[in-house]
């Protein structure tokens, strides 16, 4: 009985073993089907196409997935062909096998992209060097551009911007400008919604054609590491030596306030902040008359930084008597006196030349990189008002290289500029007249719904002793009504022009904290809390909530001291 016992056990055990035997066996057998055919010869490539993705298969030529071209896979030498006779190789991505068109595939990472030509949707920059923002020429509407490369696909196989063929030069524009289709790229962005408005109100002044400058819409960027307050509630300061050195009595003041933002100035006609390297390399005249030292300046800026505020630098564009000293060829010249033209007691450079473009671009680059700015502001982003008898009888040449109406240049250096400047996760804001919100293309230039539609932030400037004295049918001065003035301004003309664009910016809108001047008013007109607080009231009842800046040439402490009142409200 032991010996029979005993022969059963033996049994049972052999009967585990191989029964553990098969179930390694099939594990083993079935792990070695799913993985990869390694007698195949392998090799790496990229996905190529003229589209963002590319189909994968099974191997039945059924389309399973699909791929984002840049993606790099491992291919197998085993191929298949459909019954039109198109070949497909074997591919491993993501831990699965699919099969490709043949012809989607390269050895070489600069050919993963297979347009040949592209025309242009928005007119814009083209660029020499896309890098360093040098500028070689400008793409017009409907222009088609024979593509020679790329610089940078993301992940999803997505163009940054495509290298081209311009005549017997290369250059590069960002794709978001252009189109795959040259009859689309000549139509309008939603034109009975949007352009058709703009069209009708043609060319009034001299300034351009409201229906010749472009109404796509923008994407307006927000910064993780750059917050911008919901509310705004800036002091203007100068560059002058004595505001710069006087930073910690500003700082100690503005915490004791609804204060959280400053404007502080970069470049001012005639007044450069500091000692800038870009100055130094194309404006020595500006280098040399700097009102600080770059460390000076900078450990102004730090402190606001550190002190917890949010800071803008304001820039003067196209009114700069120093650079135009320097660079007279990029000035508006005098026709009869060879000279750079001079109006308003200054020099302005040209606003069609591209040179003043990237000189104002890379200032304000140097100071996002090394000052630590939250914002750029630009100002003085038009040409000269006041110039008509001039203009007529060709005493002015703006030296418009490219045939461009006065807007189509401001707008088009505008989109050069917040193209340059979100590179390095900073805002872009710019000062307007108040009459750009006007139902027509200023004389100089500026057209609120075309500059709207493409900054982050768009500052008009309101003042009410900068309107005729009865404007709108007033019966009385207009500054001495600024609640009544600023509303009728933001509700009836800023809000309805922000309903005209598909991407209207934030409104932070300049107020005036300075008296009304006597050649306005006899004796002048002094105003105070009341006349700054009526101002502010009459903007966020009108829609314009997002903020104030106060224009006070001087920056005087001791004046905005006197208006603290004002400056310790919440609006």
């Amino acid at each position: 009985m032991r010996k029979l016992k005993l022969k059963k056990v033996k049994s049972r055990y052999t009967l585990l073993i191989l029964m553990i035997l098969t179930t390694t066996v099939i594990v083993y057998a079935v792990n070695f089907m799913l993985r990869p055919v390694t007698t195949d010869k392998t090799s790496l490539k990229y996905i190529a196409s003229s589209n963002v993705s590319v189909p994968l298969y099974d191997k039945d030529f059924k389309q399973v997935s699909q791929i984002y071209r840049g993606t790099k896979v491992a291919t197998y030498s085993n191929q298949i062909n459909d019954e039109k006779g198109n070949n497909y190789l074997r591919i491993s991505y993501e831990k699965h096998f699919f099969y490709i068109d043949i012809n989607n595939l390269t050895d070489d990472k600069q050919n993963i992209i297979k347009e040949e030509k592209i025309y242009v949707r928005t007119p814009a920059t083209i660029y020499k060097n896309i890098d360093t923002g040098e500028i070689l020429s400008l793409g017009k509407k409907g222009e088609e551009l024979h593509v020679i490369g790329y610089d940078v696909v993301d992940e999803n196989g997505e163009v940054n911007s495509y290298k081209i063929k311009v005549g017997d030069k290369e250059g590069y524009i960002y794709r978001k400008y252009v189109l795959f289709d040259k009859v689309k790229s000549l139509e309008h962005y939603e034109p009975s919604k949007y352009y058709d408005i703009h069209n009708t109100r043609g060319n009034r002044y001299g300034g351009g054609h409201a229906g010749n400058l472009d109404y796509y819409p923008v994407i307006k960027p927000k910064f993780e590491d750059n917050i911008m307050p919901e509310k705004v509630y800036a002091l203007y300061l100068n560059g002058g030596s004595n505001t710069i050195g006087n930073i910690d009595a500003f700082i100690d003041y503005a915490k004791a306030t609804k204060i959280n933002a400053f404007v502080v100035d970069i470049k001012d006609s005639g007044s450069p902040s500091y000692k800038s390297k870009v100055y130094e390399q194309l404006s020595p005249t500006n280098f040399k008359y700097a009102n600080n030292s770059f460390e000076k300046y900078k450990n102004a800026i730090t402190k606001l930084k550190e002190a917890g505020f949010y800071v803008i630098g304001r820039i003067s564009v196209f009114k700069d008597r120093y650079y135009c000293l320097d660079n007279p060829n990029n000035a508006i010249l005098n026709t009869k006196t060879k000279k750079p033209y001079l109006h308003d007691n200054t020099y302005w450079p040209s606003p069609y030349q591209r040179s003043v473009w990237e000189f104002n671009v890379n200032l304000a680059k140097e100071a996002v990189i090394e000052m630590g700015f939250n914002e750029i502001q630009f100002d003085y982003v038009r040409f000269p008002d006041r110039t008509g008898p001039a203009e007529r009888n060709g005493t002015m040449d703006f030296r418009n290289y490219y045939g461009e109406e006065k807007a189509q240049a401001i707008q088009r250096f505008m989109m050069y500029a917040v193209d340059e400047i979100h590179k390095l996760n900073a805002y872009v804001s710019i000062d307007v007249f108040g009459e750009s919100a006007y139902t027509y293309v200023t004389a100089y230039g500026q057209y609120w719904a075309s500059l709207s539609n493409i900054v982050d932030v768009i500052s008009g400037m309101p003042y009410p002793d900068h309107f005729n004295k009865y404007d709108f049918g007033f019966k009385e001065p207009v500054w001495t009504m600024p609640y009544e003035l600023v509303n009728l301004w933001g509700s009836k003309y800023v809000m309805a022009r922000q309903k005209e664009i598909p991407t209207p910016a934030i409104l932070r809108t300049w107020i005036q904290v300075s008296d009304v001047p006597s050649y306005k008013h006899p004796g002048g007109y002094a105003y105070g809390v009341s006349q700054i607080d009526a101002q502010i009231r009459g903007l966020f009842d009108a829609g314009l909530t997002d903020g104030y800046m106060t224009w006070l040439s001087s920056s005087n402490l001791e004046r905005y001291k006197s208006q603290k009142d004002v400056y310790n409200k919440e609006y």
